[in-house]
């Protein structure tokens, strides 16, 4: 059973008046104020535990903060991977499409100017990161071969019949045995001459024996020569791609009908069209 008396006696003590002065430095009088002991054991544990709270806010704000910078940077690193890992969906769509073709012209005239249970990101972006640089290393050689296959002369500049071949013969008019340079393709007057690939024209004029010749120069040591035009079509510093026409058909200078004098230099030797036909090198 409880003790009846030392309820009443600790109730008679909680409640029991406790005198605190206030002694203000001015002459004025002293403040008393009598506060039940109850009420200052009431303010000092409403003061540990405010303390307490204003303590948690604090903790809880910064924790919060930094969760926040947390977020942010895994934020900012996932945009960055998925730019990536878009970059590398579309290299490898376009290196699918590349290499769905039957050909090695076609591919190259169609390239356009690939624990603990958490990710590793920094590994991650590393391993992206050489995966990207092996396919610029890729788009890079695919670009060279493209300019070295635009650079290379692929076909012949008219359709006709060649009537003499690189290599020796004898001259149809002088008859004397010389070295032929490149071939000679007869065909109707007027017929538009073609280049046979990219270049960039380094003459165009009248040359003597050679009537109206244009010289393109490729890049890579290939440069080529269309002679005995009847007219010329481009200039100097034109620049020409595979197809252009670049004259007509003639019989200027030292012929004997109308045909074009067609010839390829390489590293500045003169070697024989015939194997650059239609692509075959």
């Amino acid at each position: 059973m409880l003790d009846i008396h030392k309820i009443k006696m600790l109730c008679k003590k909680a409640f029991t008046p406790v005198t605190i002065m206030l002694i203000p430095h001015s002459s004025t009088k002293p403040l008393n104020l009598k506060i039940p002991s109850i009420g200052i054991l009431v303010s000092i544990l409403l003061w540990i535990f405010g303390t307490i709270y204003i303590f948690s806010i604090a903790v809880n704000a910064f924790e919060y903060q930094s969760m926040k910078n947390k977020l942010n940077y895994y934020s900012k690193q996932f945009s960055e991977m998925k730019v990536t890992m878009w970059s590398l969906k579309k290299a490898e769509k376009e290196f699918r499409r590349l290499f769905s073709l039957d050909s090695k012209e076609k591919v190259l005239e169609n390239i356009d100017n690939p624990g603990s249970g958490s990710i590793d990101m920094e590994n991650l972006k590393k391993e992206i990161a050489k995966s990207m640089e092996k396919i610029s290393e890729i788009k890079n050689y695919l670009r060279l071969q493209k300019d070295i296959y635009l650079a290379t002369p692929s076909r012949l500049p008219v359709r006709g019949v060649i009537t003499s071949n690189y290599g020796k013969r004898e001259h149809p008019r002088s008859g004397v045995e010389e070295f032929h340079s490149g071939i000679d393709i007869s065909t109707s007057p007027g017929t538009p001459v073609s280049a046979t690939a990219d270049g960039i024209v380094s003459f165009s004029g009248w040359n003597g024996g050679s009537g109206n010749l244009v010289v393109l120069e490729h890049g890579f040591g290939y440069s080529t020569f269309y002679a005995h035009n009847k007219m010329n079509t481009v200039k100097v510093g034109q620049k020409v791609r595979r197809g252009d026409v670049i004259g007509y058909i003639g019989s200027t200078g030292n012929t004997t009908g109308p045909h074009v004098h067609y010839e390829i230099w390489k590293d500045g030797s003169s070697v024989n069209p015939k194997k650059y036909i239609e692509g075959r090198s």
